[in-house]
């Protein structure tokens, strides 16, 4: 008999479908067996790739580079795992980046980065001899100061790939053209008068990460079904954390952090502009199952608007 769980709608009474399930796990498995031969292609050739994931908060980001590592391991690659939020800024740089800003936060929205920390790490990575070279990455501690977080000790080891993931991974810049998308109201839908202000200064600060991006040799893409959906997963998370006794953050500040993740760089203008770009793509239902997977190109064919 099946067992009855919170669903895709979040309410109470729909069913556990075990198929649905496994077709889930196995495009996942797709997912992951395809950037991974494309990675194991590139270090073949005498490469260091670098792929990064993008997907929104609460996505399964951290799960999804897990399992892409082991897997990698298991073909013989030592694959080194960063997040953008890895690089945030010191913070008192941080403080004066993020001052002024309509969501309360002192990180998530684009300039609180120090995106040139990876690529400078990337780019003394590549310069070693052939074979599993040194690699330092920069980490972030978020229970630092009082839960605002801070810089600690970095990353050292040795490896052939590296995944870098993150909300914002290969977002590009509107540049002059983001005047016209201001009068657009379906891309800006939801977005208080302050926030679509700020938009400006969000996409210049998106320029300093380019050069990052433009390291990347593949993408991964996660796209929630509803854009509704990442506030309620990165709730449930919170949840989880707090009854397993792990720190947690108020209920408040957590909204905040999601809202700025959402707000400053909206999701169907730069989100949008990388699906035909991605490699792989995997559409999420409210439960984070894999409905769908494939190219990006065949994801744009798909009309995801109606998937």
């Amino acid at each position: 008999m099946a067992r009855t769980v919170t669903g895709d709608s979040g309410q109470p009474g729909q069913e556990l479908d075990p198929l649905l399930q496994q077709q889930s796990e196995r495009r996942r498995e797709r997912f992951i067996g395809a950037l991974l031969d494309h990675c194991a292609a590139l270090v073949a050739a005498g490469q260091r790739p670098v792929l990064g994931l993008n997907g929104p908060v609460g996505a399964g980001k951290s799960t999804l580079s897990r399992l892409l590592q082991q897997r990698a391991q298991a073909r013989g690659l030592a694959l080194a795992i960063a997040s953008i939020d890895d690089a945030y800024l010191p913070w008192q740089q941080r403080q004066e980046a993020m001052a002024g800003n309509p969501f309360g936060v002192n990180r998530v929205p684009p300039g609180s980065h120090d995106p040139g920390l990876l690529a400078a790490a990337i780019a003394a990575w590549r310069a070693q001899p052939a074979g599993p070279a040194p690699l330092e990455l920069p980490r972030f501690d978020k229970t630092l100061r009082r839960g605002q977080g801070d810089r600690c000790d970095p990353w050292r080891g040795r490896a052939d790939a590296l995944l870098l993931e993150g909300w914002l991974v290969g977002y590009r810049p509107q540049g002059p053209g983001l005047a016209g998308v201001l009068a657009r109201a379906q891309v800006l839908q939801g977005l208080s008068a302050e926030e679509r202000c700020s938009l400006p200064r969000w996409d210049q600060a998106l320029q300093a990460y380019q050069p990052l991006w433009d390291a990347l040799n593949g993408l991964g893409l996660l796209w929630p079904c509803r854009w509704e959906l990442p506030r309620r997963w990165r709730f449930q998370a919170e949840a989880r954390q707090r009854r397993g006794g792990g720190g947690w953050m108020e209920p408040g500040a957590l909204d905040a952090l999601i809202r700025a993740s959402l707000a400053s760089l909206p999701p169907l203008l730069y989100g949008r502009a990388l699906l035909d770009q991605a490699d792989r793509v995997m559409l999420l239902d409210g439960r984070r199952r894999c409905r769908w997977e494939g190219s990006g190109a065949d994801a744009v064919r798909q009309a995801w608007a109606e998937i």
